[in-house]
C-alpha cells in the first residue's frame, strides 16, 4: 500500500499496520497521508467492514517525527487532513497498541472505538514538557472519553500511563499480552465484521451523529489558535534546547513560567 503503511485483509477486517519501525513508527506527512488515504479506501472498499490499527515494532506511534517536522515546508502539513478521515470515519475502527504511544499515538486513540492495549503498552502526551498544549481534539475527546478529571490529569502532567491505568480511565477498552494482541484484537474484529456492513456504518454514524467528531475537529481548530503563541515560545524553546542538550529542561529560570 505504501513504504510507511501497510494493509493486510482478513475476511472483512483490513489491518493497518504503522511501518517505519526504525523511527519507532513516528508521524511525518508520508504517514499522515498513507493513513488518511488507508482510510479513505477502507470507507469506499464494500468488501471491508472493520479496520484494525496497529503499529510494526515495538512502538504503536513515538508521535510527531520532530526532524521531518522541522524540514517540511509551513502550510504543507497533512495532519489535519489525516485528523478530518480518522475523526469521521464511517465504520467500526480498532487500535491495537502494542508498544509505546507518544502524543498523536495516544490522542489519536480517542477516535478508536475500541481500543486494546499490550501490558508492555505505555502512552503519553508531553505537550506540558514541550511548553505546548493538546492536539489532535484530545482537549475536547479526552474529557469525553475518560472523564474531566482523568483528561485533565492526563494532558496537564505529561507522565507515562500504563495500559492497566489507561483502562481504567477508559481510553482503552481491554488489556493483553503481548503475544496475544493482534490475536484477541482480531476476535472482536471479526465479531463485528459478522454483521451487515449498512447496519454497522449506520450505528457509527449516529454515535457521531452526538457530535464527536465535529466537537472534535473544532477543538483541533482552537488548539491550532492556542499554538501560535507556544511554538517558538520561551517554554517551548527551552524545552527543545534541553531536548537537543539530553538535560531536563529548566523552566523556572524563565520569567513568568
Amino acid at each position: 500500500m505504501s513504504d510507511v503503511l501497510s494493509a493486510v485483509d482478513t475476511g472483512r477486517v483490513r489491518t493497518l499496520t504503522i511501518d517505519r519501525p526504525e523511527a519507532l513508527n513516528a508521524m511525518n506527512n508520508d504517514v499522515f497521508v498513507a493513513i488518511r488515504d488507508g482510510l479513505d479506501a477502507a470507507a469506499a472498499d464494500d468488501s471491508v467492514a472493520v479496520v484494525l490499527i496497529t503499529g510494526r515494532g515495538r512502538a504503536f506511534c513515538a508521535g510527531l517525527d520532530l526532524a521531518a517536522a522541522a524540514s517540511e515546508e509551513r502550510g504543507a502539513d497533512q495532519f489535519p487532513s489525516m485528523l478530518q478521515v480518522l475523526a469521521r470515519f464511517p465504520k467500526p475502527l480498532i487500535a491495537a497498541v502494542n508498544g509505546l504511544g507518544v502524543g498523536i499515538g495516544m490522542t489519536m486513540l480517542a477516535h478508536c472505538d475500541l481500543v486494546f492495549m499490550s501490558t508492555e503498552a505505555r502512552l503519553r502526551t508531553p505537550f506540558p514538557q514541550l511548553g505546548l498544549a493538546p492536539e489532535a481534539g484530545s482537549s475536547y475527546t479526552f474529557g469525553s472519553v475518560m472523564g474531566w478529571q482523568n483528561a485533565a490529569y492526563v494532558l496537564m502532567s505529561g507522565r507515562w500511563f500504563s495500559a492497566e491505568e489507561c483502562l481504567d480511565m477508559g481510553l482503552a477498552w481491554k488489556v493483553c499480552e503481548p503475544d496475544a494482541l493482534i490475536g484477541d484484537a482480531m476476535v472482536t474484529a471479526q465479531e463485528l465484521a459478522a454483521n451487515p456492513i449498512p447496519s454497522l456504518v449506520a450505528t457509527k454514524q449516529l454515535m457521531l451523529d452526538a457530535g464527536r467528531a465535529e466537537q472534535a475537529v473544532a477543538a483541533h481548530k482552537r488548539e491550532l489558535i492556542a499554538y501560535v503563541p507556544l511554538m517558538g515560545g520561551p517554554a517551548n524553546v527551552e524545552a527543545f534546547a534541553a531536548f537537543n542538550e539530553k538535560r531536563d529542561p529548566d523552566f523556572g529560570s524563565i520569567p513568568g513560567l
